[in-house]
């Protein structure tokens, strides 16, 4: 009986190394989450701060144990915000076997280059950092968005400024599918009101050549100028737009980089909005925002705070609550079963919701503006 009971054990132990083994980026002490994001250029810190942000929530989490006894780890690879390099960041993860699921890509470009391969190999992503309604209608069954929508930050940032009677507005944004995502939320926006937009202008994608979007808009003399891009372009946009006697409001989608927008602009920033997807993170009135802050202590990065690192604790949140969900015995197919039924879930202050034929997490938006030392109100 002794030699049965050793032998079922043995074959036991063999059945669960072989189904760990079966399952990419999973072992019996650890997960393996992928990301391609900008970690140089000038979108950097969107994918820095992301980065962090996911990072202390791991650190969180596998300082309590990991998951069912699993340590999480995260392999970020730079894409520089360009399409071509998040195709083959995202080959690497799917070609070498060795990565659960993916996490926190940055960018509507690089997210919708990256979407194909996604799909044929069947890798869940989780948390792309971008609003975009190509990557939401229709649902894809493997991409789960948790931020709101580009659609629900325009209608946001138009309603407001025509709720004070402001109706010139003029849109400057980004020349590839991240700037058209944010021009066709503002066209939506204003048709709604049986307007269109005064202006618009251009930049392409990693520059700031915006000398054609300053002649293109400020002619028109528009009330507000919404403006869909990095912050790199942004803040060369504004400083030039008001070297040029521009005294209208500028106010921009969340995937602008609040942050560095702020520091970019200096005391040129005071009173330019930025809608965001997330709670406050400088508040401590929600329980999430406070865990937030004291996982950020932990992991080395006290009194850092901001909206991006926030949304990439978020979305690590998210993932860890799936995994757990899931169970022990992981695959890719009950990571997002356990995705899909998360029908609203509180994570402490901010809700998120998941069903087969609707993978918009959250409809959230805020409205905060820089101040005259570089902070934010909200």
């Amino acid at each position: 009986m002794k030699f049965f009971a050793t032998l079922f054990a043995g074959l036991s132990l063999m059945a669960a190394t072989s189904a760990f083994a079966a399952t990419p980026g999973v072992t019996d002490t650890q997960i393996v989450i992928g990301q391609s994001a900008p970690l140089t250029g000038p979108a950097a810190q969107l994918g820095i701060r992301l980065r962090m942000g996911i990072e202390a929530y791991f650190k969180q989490v596998n300082a309590d144990g990991g998951v069912a006894g699993r340590s999480l780890k995260l392999v970020s690879l730079d894409d520089g915000y360009e399409p071509a390099r998040a195709v083959a960041n995202t080959k690497t993860f799917i070609n070498g076997g060795d990565v659960f699921a993916l996490l926190g890509y940055v960018g509507t470009p690089t997210t919708l280059a990256a979407k194909p391969l996604i799909d044929q190999a069947g890798i869940p992503l989780i948390g792309p950092f971008t609003g975009a309604m190509g990557l939401r209608s229709p649902v894809d069954p493997y991409i789960f968005n948790i931020r709101a929508s580009y659609n629900d930050e325009t209608r946001k940032i138009v309603d407001q400024f025509l709720f004070l009677g402001l109706k010139k507005i003029a849109v400057f944004y980004q020349d590839d599918a991240y700037g058209m995502a944010g021009l066709t939320g503002v066209q939506k926006a204003l048709a709604a009101h049986n307007l269109k937009p005064v202006a618009t202008g251009t930049v392409k994608r990693n520059t700031v050549d915006v000398a054609g979007a300053l002649a293109s808009i400020l002619p028109s003399k528009p009330d507000l100028i919404v403006e869909v891009g990095t912050y790199t372009e942004v803040a060369a946009f504004n400083q030039q737009a008001i070297a040029k006697g521009y005294g209208g409001q500028f106010a921009n989608v969340s995937f602008v980089g609040s942050e560095a927008l702020a520091k970019a602009l200096g005391p040129e920033g005071n009173g330019v909005i930025i809608t965001q997807v997330v709670p406050f993170p400088f508040s401590t009135v929600t329980p999430l925002v406070r865990e937030y802050q004291a996982a950020m202590n932990s992991a080395g990065h006290k009194g850092d705070y901001d909206f991006t690192s926030l949304e990439g604790y978020i979305d690590a949140k998210v993932l860890v609550q799936a995994l757990r969900k899931a169970g022990k015995t992981l695959t890719r197919a009950n990571l997002m079963d356990a995705l899909n039924s998360m029908g609203n879930e509180n994570l402490g202050g901010f809700t998120v919701h998941f069903s087969p034929d609707n993978h918009s997490g959250s409809d959230y938006v805020d409205t905060t503006s820089i101040t005259a030392s570089g902070g934010f109100r909200h």
